[in-house]
């Protein structure tokens, strides 16, 4: 279990997550996710997935820290990758209308 919890930490951490925002975004409690991060539990399986999509990695990864080192742009994308999918949809059309005008600002 401590290995679960230590990627959990690991990885909010790499994407700039507190724990409150990852239970909020995988639909937990605080107390909940706290319980995974401290390795006090281990999550049912439906549970393991919601957590590793809001984390942006799979449930293997999380259950045996063996995932790829990743580049800085890799981890960029990611980042924002999970931010994107705990957006509304109001709030993700603004944030793909400011990336377009962007991408058209270095063409």
């Amino acid at each position: 279990m401590e290995l679960f919890a230590a990627n959990l930490r690991k990885r909010a951490g790499e994407l700039g997550l507190s724990n409150a925002e990852v239970a909020r975004r995988a639909g937990l409690s605080e107390r909940r996710y706290g319980n995974y991060v401290s390795g006090r539990r281990e999550p049912d399986l439906a549970t393991l997935v919601r957590i590793a999509s809001v984390l942006a990695t799979t449930p293997n990864d999380l259950l045996t820290g063996q995932a790829p080192k990743e580049a800085p742009a890799d981890l960029a994308r990611q980042r924002a990758m999970a931010a994107l999918a705990a957006l509304r949809s109001d709030d993700l059309e603004r944030v793909v209308v400011m990336v377009e005008a962007l991408a058209a600002n270095r063409a």
